[in-house]
């Protein structure tokens, strides 16, 4: 049997891959495990994408045939759908939204009726049933079948509920917007504009197919240059979901994950709202975040790649702020997934609490370079580098040589059969020629081709 849940829900083309065929028959069999009998209803949403109508119909569909009502939101950001199903006490909440990924491409992805995504064992459930083709034994009749209730205030009422999560407003600065022409159109601009500050909004006009097209938290160079032409003191950009956030300072430098990590822990910290001092990152992660928090009395937790674990930690340790270098960042005592708009509000505060710029703030924590290779191997030789000897004791050696002043990750693709070599250290030439020429070796011995990726 097939797999049907990769890391964050299902994706696929839709109508090739993700068809409403399937999307029926994961709204049935998910409304059916999450309900576990209870009545009840799931909030849905979806991105901009056009394909969303068509998989909406059928995915509430499946649900209202187990007999729960769907609450439709319309198009919303994905960490809305999280909150809203918290508020709305919901079974579950699904987004149907591919993020960054192209127009073609759609997604289902289930919260839990407390707004966490699932947990391995439900998707699994749910798979089992779904490619397993069971038959689900429930088919209510009459007044017992589910219907759906639209809500149109959805977006004010997750903007609303963000505004309650700082205490300042922004009266006074300009921000530069980047929409990504995705879920966030209508509510970046709104609640920005609640908050008094001056908004210079670009790619906030979806036509259903422009999602994510050359703009985004993918392709941030559009709002640099908005940042730059409109003197703006901050940018924001955003994916297709809205789940991430890529900032841009003042002097239009890019703002990733981590030195929003670092911005915001060090706030936090100081509030003495800081769990632990700890803040929750990835095995990606750069090794300039780990300086600076050590430099600053805080420490860092690693997890794997993929928010998911991410929170997972955060959870386990009762830390209060994770996230990814890709813009990924969680604030757990505000909301239960990585939430874009929030992380916008969270960053821009700490700019208007501590009346520096976005650009001094962003120099607290120093990038050490990174390099990437991919290394292609047979795909199924992929999870079996640290089985080949030869492998392990060069990766030894190279860590013994940077002396903790370098690390390498090396990680395999979930879809491709490709090794990602990455090697991190202050010197970029090295660490490109230790990079290449281990992506080389791994190749040597698991496969016969390169591809390097800076």
């Amino acid at each position: 049997m097939g797999k049907l849940f990769g890391t964050d829900g299902v994706r696929g083309i839709a109508n090739k891959d993700l068809t409403p065929e399937l999307a029926f028959k994961i709204g049935r069999a998910g409304a059916f495990v999450l309900s576990k009998g209870r009545n009840g209803s799931i909030v849905v949403g979806r991105d901009t994408r056009k394909s969303g109508d068509m998989l909406e119909a059928a995915l509430v569909a499946g649900i209202c045939s187990v007999g729960l009502d769907v609450i439709s939101v319309g198009v919303i950001p994905t960490p809305a759908v999280a909150y809203l199903t918290r508020k709305h006490s919901a079974l579950s909440g699904v987004v149907i939204s591919a993020s960054h990924n192209p127009v073609e491409y759609n997604g289902i992805k289930f919260f839990n009726e407390k707004g966490y995504k699932l947990n391995d064992d439900i998707e699994e459930e749910i798979e089992n049933i779904v490619l397993g083709n069971k038959e689900i034994d429930y088919r209510p009749i009459g007044g017992k079948v589910g219907t759906k209730i639209v809500v149109e205030n959805g977006v004010d009422e997750y903007i609303d509920y963000l505004r309650q999560t700082i205490n300042v407003d922004f009266n006074g600065l300009k921000i530069a917007v980047d929409c990504g022409n995705g879920a966030v159109s209508e509510a970046a601009p709104k609640l920005l504009r609640r908050l008094n500050a001056e908004v210079v909004v670009i790619n906030d006009e979806p036509n259903g197919v422009n999602i994510n097209v050359d703009c985004g938290s993918t392709n941030p160079k559009m709002a640099q240059n908005l940042v730059l032409e409109t003197k703006a003191d901050i940018g924001l950009s955003f994916d297709g979901d809205a789940d991430r956030l890529i900032a841009v300072d003042n002097e239009g430098n890019i703002v990733d994950g981590d030195h929003i990590l670092a911005i915001c822990g060090n706030q936090l910290k100081k509030k003495n709202k800081l769990k632990n001092n700890v803040v929750v990152g990835t095995v990606m992660t750069n090794m300039g975040l780990d300086v600076y928090l050590n430099e600053n009395g805080m420490n860092i937790v690693k997890t794997k790649v993929g928010d998911r674990y991410v929170i997972e930690e955060m959870l386990k340790g009762e830390y209060v702020l994770g996230g990814e270098q890709s813009g990924h960042i969680i604030f757990l005592e505000h909301n239960t997934t990585g939430d874009g708009l929030l992380t916008a509000l969270q960053l821009t505060s700490v700019m208007v609490e501590t009346g520096k710029t976005m650009s001094e703030l962003n120099s607290l924590m120093t990038t050490f370079p990174q390099v990437l290779i991919n290394a292609k191997v047979k795909n199924e030789l992929k999870n079996s580098y640290l089985e080949d000897q030869i492998i392990k004791t060069e990766i030894e050696k190279i860590e013994e040589m940077f002396h903790g002043e370098g690390r390498v990750v090396i990680r395999p693709s979930g879809t491709e059969p490709l090794v990602r070599v990455m090697i991190e250290g202050k010197d970029e030439e090295k660490i490109y020629k230790v990079a290449k020429e281990l992506a080389e070796l791994i190749e040597e011995r698991l496969g016969n081709e390169i591809v390097v990726t800076n």
